[in-house]
């Protein structure tokens, strides 16, 4: 820019007098195209005016000059829409090259190289639509060529699959797990039920009714959950000896 500018007409006469410059208009465009004075602080339109009123004297007049004149103030005005205008934020592809000559080359070659692919895409793509799938199969001179799947199957592997497939699953054997008939709960009923009526017995009456061992010893953890809830009292006179439980609940 600053070479056109030396290379245009000199326009010694043509002064103007602005808020930020005054002087000739020929140094006011060169401060601005070297930015030295901010674009946005000249107006462009009383310059204009200025300009019109001093090519009105005919002997001032200069086709050269006003062209010239004409071409600066565009650029002025694209400097200043440019300014004016906000900025796009994301990075475009001139961006990215950073104005390198390699890269826009490379740039250049890799569109290229798409281009010629799409093309032969395009061209195969085309070409495809001619074929059709086959949907016979092959002829009977063929047909010895190709295995029979049947061949080897018979009805003893056919039940042999199926027996691995739908026999029934294995039952677990319980028999040797003594159910469980006898509980706490209705062993300390029995005995606050023989209690209360006779408020005083042996361990042995209060077992009496037992016909299995296991229903002996839950018949005894009735009688440690009746004494740690403080309704039963137990004395025992000799270790090993008779247990004697007395009943301390209410009657």
């Amino acid at each position: 820019m600053s070479e056109n500018a030396n290379a245009a007409p000199e326009l010694s006469g043509f002064e103007v007098d602005l808020p930020v410059f005054t002087g000739p208009f020929r140094l006011l465009s060169d401060l601005i195209l070297e930015q030295k004075v901010d674009v946005c602080d000249v107006a462009v339109a009383s310059v204009t005016d200025a300009f019109l009123s001093y090519a009105q004297d005919a002997e001032r007049w200069s086709l050269e000059e006003a062209t010239w004149f004409l071409a600066i103030c565009a650029i002025l005005l694209e400097l200043k829409v440019s300014r004016l205008m906000p900025k796009h934020t994301e990075l475009d592809e001139d961006d990215l090259l950073g104005g390198n000559p390699d890269l826009v080359y490379a740039r250049s070659l890799e569109l290229i190289a798409f281009r010629r692919i799409a093309a032969e895409l395009s061209r195969r793509l085309e070409a495809e639509r001619e074929y059709f799938t086959r949907d016979v199969g092959p002829g009977e001179d063929l047909s010895h060529l190709y295995p029979d799947v049947m061949e080897k199957v018979t009805a003893e592997r056919l039940q042999q699959l199926a027996y691995r497939l739908l026999k029934p699953p294995t039952v677990l054997d319980l028999s040797h797990v003594t159910p469980i008939r006898f509980t706490v709960s209705d062993a300390i009923a029995d005995v606050e039920r023989s209690l209360t009526d006779l408020r005083e017995a042996q361990f042995h009456e209060l077992v009496a009714d037992c016909d299995e061992r296991i229903q002996v010893v839950v018949r005894f953890l009735a009688l440690l959950e009746l004494y740690r809830d403080g309704k039963i009292e137990v004395e025992q006179a000799e270790t090993f000896g008779q247990l004697r439980v007395r009943w301390a609940g209410a009657a």
